[in-house]
């Protein structure tokens, strides 16, 4: 199926979707040693106007549930409704990780480890094979939601590939004020999908397990503004009340500030925040009062996530701070 999709019956997961048709599926394609089924949603509006498919994609990892309530926000508004192309939303992927508040899959594998997947393979490697077999064929575009992971906040972000030009033009219109170059990671859904031809923002905002209202919000008004952007809706009038964008920093390299000891970490400034060489950026204490160390940021950059757990091991990823600028 082409961008335009000229085709006026189109079929996903076997079921026909007319042009104009609102459509809930489901993608059933395992069950559990209970027998019990791994169904998960797929939310599929089409519009009666020919053009583009964007995927809003949540919840690969199961405990990450900012991505799910940007996405439950979106169909909650109903601006997942096109008036050209179609928009197809996957509110949690891993509906068993989200079940069990875990980041895994229920066979103990990281789903996003496991793409482009294989027909015979594991629990999660077959998953992953159904997913990129029935669904993304018939997308051009996604938004790939994350949340930071083991108690790092990121601030809100878009990761994309330096080599997609189309990638970085569809992250500055999303509106991110960070967007950061990052290489995929090896088996990746945003890899998998790339390699397909698919252009995918990869967002990160927020924490596992925490809802974050601004981190949430500027997940809402970037999709927003992707879909206006590529012309599925006009969202003029909502853009219009939005918060003006700032220009985006772009990173070209960054790099996690680590622990020289261990102890009880207290961070001194807020993600987001423009630092200097030699700053103090948190302290490490022991748990006693006869011990205390300054973090100091080793060059200039952007604080674009920071650890919130108070106890820390010597090695422990404390700030992530950007290196290089575009």
């Amino acid at each position: 199926m082409s961008s335009e999709m000229p085709d006026k019956v189109l079929k996903i997961l076997n079921t026909p979707v007319l042009p104009g048709q609102s459509l809930t599926l489901s993608l059933d394609i395992a069950r559990l040693h209970t027998h019990t089924k791994i169904e998960v949603p797929i939310i599929v509006e089409r519009a009666k106007k020919d053009g583009p498919c964007l995927l809003l994609l949540a919840g690969i990892h199961g405990n990450e549930v900012n991505g799910v309530e940007i996405v439950r926000r979106i169909v909650a508004g109903k601006y997942n409704k096109p008036q050209r192309g179609m928009v197809i939303c996957v509110p949690v992927l891993n509906v068993f990780g989200f079940l069990n508040q875990t980041r895994e899959f229920p066979d103990g594998r990281d789903l996003n480890r496991f793409f482009p997947g294989s027909k015979t393979g594991s629990l999660a490697s077959r998953f992953a094979w159904n997913f990129m077999k029935h669904i993304v064929p018939h997308i051009d575009y996604c938004i790939d939601f994350h949340t930071g992971g083991a108690s790092r906040f990121n601030y809100t972000q878009l990761r994309i590939d330096r080599d997609k030009p189309e990638c970085l033009d569809l992250a500055q219109a999303f509106g991110a004020r960070f967007i950061i170059y990052a290489p995929n990671r090896e088996r990746s859904f945003r890899q998998a999908a790339g390699n397909l031809g698919k252009s995918v923002l990869l967002f990160e905002g927020g924490k596992t397990l925490h809802l974050d209202r601004s981190v949430t919000q500027a997940g809402v008004e970037g999709t927003i503004r992707v879909m206006h952007h590529l012309g599925l809706r006009d969202f003029s009038k909502e853009i219009e009340q939005f918060h003006k964008v700032p220009k985006p920093v772009i990173v070209k390299k960054s790099s996690w500030i680590r622990a020289k000891y261990s102890g009880m970490y207290r961070s001194a400034l807020k993600t987001g925040t423009k630092v200097h060489k030699g700053d103090i950026i948190g302290t490490i204490t022991d748990p006693f009062g006869k011990f205390q160390s300054k973090v100091k940021a080793p060059f200039d950059g952007y604080i674009l996530a920071s650890n919130h757990h108070p106890i820390v091991n010597q090695g422990h990823a404390l700030v992530h701070l950007s290196e290089e600028l575009a």
